[in-house]
């Protein structure tokens, strides 16, 4: 009776508008208040302990390196280099969003930064060279979501820590469906392209596209770096984050220029809002994940897995199906940490490898991202291009189709994976 009626306040609060940490947190202090015998300090320690993680600083790290990127205009560079690139096929600019959506993913790890920083400056870009605002619209919040799945990616770094799973074993499975989404994107765009004659970018000198690439380089060697020192033991996840971030500034400040100690405050300032917002969510979901352990959800999980067979691909179905509406509402951090401890012990007993767990998992939830009510990187998309939420997310539907057709080979060819 308890579970059902806290279930209900959940689901009544966010109806309400309440937002979604405060929710779980809500949820969390009246559910463990109704537990008997549970101590006052019971909330406050399992948020604390939930946060207690070396693992996760890396989370405001990653963040932060986010910030000085759009701050120090690093995101430009990648931009004017992708398009110098790909800009002369047809549907140049479509390629192109892709292309510095991929690149971009690899430095900060963050969708909702790619569709910020990327989609103010590519959306009207596209607009005015007679691309349609649906197509402008969808592509970069689309593509935007390829920043939780190439790696670094501080969703993998969340559901490493925890599952205990290797971050470095992650971040290499998240490298090569990563890569396939990208370039099944531009498949679409392609056939767009064909379809609505769409333009292509102006041929360039070669000695434009050589200084293009040097400006360029020193924001695409990041990735290398920060996963080569992670996959070779040079960095831990969180070193590799500060490095990043360090590196990030160092890059803006002294090679670029385009930042000096007067903007940090403002970049600290931003990077404690986006960070509290996710890590007090992950904090009050582990005083949940406290009250739902009191009510014994693992043993009715595992008991509801157990009535329909041990079949792997199944239950990586069933995972897939659940989270693909748990996103539509919620953020992945938050799903991740309310529903990933529930499920990992029993894909464990059916023998599914925690690394493939995880990419099904966050590849899922990354599709919340373009998906409404919550669809963060749709909302920031459609606001930037002035396009209303339906005809948003009708634009972003074919490329949301080609993100389930790779969870789909990943689900049937984990080998991909180790690649």
């Amino acid at each position: 009776m308890e579970l059902a009626l806290i279930t209900l306040l959940f689901v009544g609060l966010i109806i309400l508008g309440i937002p979604i940490a405060f929710s779980i947190g809500i949820a969390s202090l009246v559910g463990i208040g109704t537990m008997t015998g549970a101590p006052t300090t019971m909330i406050p320690m399992k948020m604390f302990y939930g946060l207690n993680s070396y693992v996760l600083l890396a989370v405001p790290l990653f963040v932060l390196t986010a910030n000085i990127m759009n701050s120090g205009q690093i995101s430009h560079r990648l931009i004017n280099f992708s398009i110098a690139l790909v800009g002369r096929k047809p549907g140049g600019l479509g390629h192109a969003n892709v292309l510095v959506s991929m690149l971009f993913a690899g430095v900060s790890g963050s969708s909702t930064a790619d569709t910020a920083g990327v989609g103010k400056i590519l959306i009207p870009n596209m607009i005015n060279k007679g691309y349609s605002r649906e197509m402008s619209v969808g592509v970069t919040a689309a593509s935007s979501t390829i920043g939780g799945i190439i790696p670094p990616s501080i969703t993998m770094v969340i559901y490493g820590g925890l599952t205990n799973t290797s971050v470095g074993q992650l971040f290499i499975g998240g490298m090569v469906p990563g890569i396939l989404i990208g370039l099944g994107m531009m498949f679409v765009i392609s056939i767009i392209a064909k379809r609505d004659n769409l333009p292509m970018m102006e041929k360039i000198s070669r000695a434009e596209f050589i200084a293009l690439s040097k400006d360029a380089i020193p924001a695409m060697i990041t990735p290398l770096i920060i996963i080569g020192g992670i996959v070779f033991g040079v960095f831990t996840p969180t070193e590799a984050a500060a490095f990043s971030a360090v590196y990030a500034y160092f890059v803006s400040a002294y090679y670029y220029k385009s930042i000096s100690l007067k903007d940090l405050p403002k970049i600290f300032t931003e990077t404690l809002k986006l960070s509290c917002l996710s890590l007090f969510a992950l904090a009050a979901a582990s005083a949940l994940g406290e009250f739902l352990g009191y009510y014994q959800i693992n043993a009715m999980v595992s008991n509801f897995f157990s009535g329909i067979g041990n079949n792997e691909y199944l239950f990586l179905f069933i995972i897939v199906a659940f989270f693909l509406f748990i996103g539509t509402f919620m953020d992945a951090i938050p799903a991740m940490v309310l529903f990933v401890p529930v499920i990992y012990p029993v894909a464990l007993t059916l023998g599914v490898d925690p690394v493939q767990l995880g990419i099904v998992v966050i590849i899922t939830l990354s599709i919340g991202l373009i998906t409404p009510p919550y669809g963060l990187c749709l909302l920031i998309a459609s606001a930037i291009g002035e396009l209303s939420i339906d005809k948003s997310f009708k634009a972003v539907m074919p490329y949301i189709s080609v993100i389930i057709l790779v969870l789909v080979a990943v689900i049937f060819m984990p080998f991909i994976l180790l690649i």
